[in-house]
């Protein structure tokens, strides 16, 4: 049902809701609990039936750890990525590390990347 309605109603939502996500995130561990995953859908306009919202939960909530965090969320919504992204991801992201350590530090990026 929630994959139906952000489907149909786009990336900005999922965009957004990362946003949301990082704002409500005060000690910036990446989880969140319960109640402000549920607050969340309701900012968004993502109403769900309670009894949907427990069967949603303890999807996200595979760890039992009673919070989640926004990557489960983002797999769960749209799965996997598929072989062609993954490698374009692989591709931009060889481009980017120059020095071919397996890291790329954010003064390489900002000499390729501009967000303007």
């Amino acid at each position: 049902m929630l994959r139906e309605t952000l489907s149909k109603r786009g990336v900005r939502v999922i965009t957004g809701l990362g946003k949301y996500f990082r704002r409500v995130d005060k000690n910036r561990n990446g989880f969140l609990s319960q109640a402000d995953f549920k607050e969340a859908l309701k900012v968004f306009h993502l109403g769900i039936p309670e009894g949907d919202f427990e069967s949603l939960w303890l999807i996200l909530d595979d760890s039992k750890s009673d919070k989640v965090d926004y990557g489960e969320f983002t797999r769960a919504v749209f799965g996997e990525m598929n072989e062609y992204r993954k490698a374009f991801v692989r591709k931009a992201y060889m481009k980017l590390d120059f020095s071919k350590t397996g890291s790329v530090p954010m003064v390489d990026i900002r000499k390729c990347y501009c967000a303007k």
